[in-house]
């Protein structure tokens, strides 16, 4: 196996960062704020550390909120929408001039009407975790991943969580199951 250097884009957690470390990768997060998991971290804007030639793989987790269908009643037609749309198109964009390989994953939202639809949509129930949340893949010369433990449950748990100061940070965490098959599949 090749070790390859890895940048994790607009992740606090270090779940899909230790993923690839733990399979023998030189994977960095890259976030505004501190990692909430010890390891290898740029705390900067994304667009910084996305320097030509330095990154052979970047995984993406842009900020969702004005995104999600689930916002509708509150962003639809909003110029905070309209400058998410911008803002995550033109990530992508600077991630592929960046790295040969790039994916991008966001809830189900307004992101396949106003740019493109993702390659791809997984669940959490197709990779070891009984519960639901429609997470779309843009992908960039990757394969798309491929069910590794489909168990039974559907259970809404990130739909469902109360309203707290955590909840859009706690929405947005990457689940093991999922954070592994991109390490074993991608890396």
């Amino acid at each position: 196996m090749t070790t390859m250097r890895v940048l994790i884009g607009c992740e606090r957690s270090g779940v899909v960062r230790d993923a690839f470390i733990r399979a023998g990768h030189d994977a960095w997060s890259c976030d505004l704020e501190p990692t909430d998991a010890p390891g290898p971290h740029l705390r900067c804007d994304i667009f910084n550390a996305l320097e030509p030639d330095r990154w052979e793989l970047v995984i993406l987790h842009p900020p969702c909120t004005h995104l999600a269908v689930c916002g509708n009643s509150t962003w639809a037609g909003s110029m905070e929408r309209e400058q998410a749309i911008v803002w995550t198109r033109s990530l992508f964009n600077a991630a592929t001039n960046a790295a040969p390989r790039v994916a991008m994953e966001n809830p189900v939202g307004v992101l396949s009407s106003q740019w493109r639809k993702p390659d791809q949509y997984i669940q959490p129930w197709q990779y070891g975790h009984g519960e639901t949340k429609k997470t779309g893949l843009w992908l960039h010369h990757l394969q798309q991943l491929t069910p590794t433990d489909i168990v039974s449950g559907r259970e809404q748990r990130v739909w469902k969580m109360s309203p707290s100061p955590d909840r859009s940070r706690l929405r947005g965490i990457t689940c093991q199951g999922i954070a592994d098959a991109m390490a074993q599949q991608w890396g």
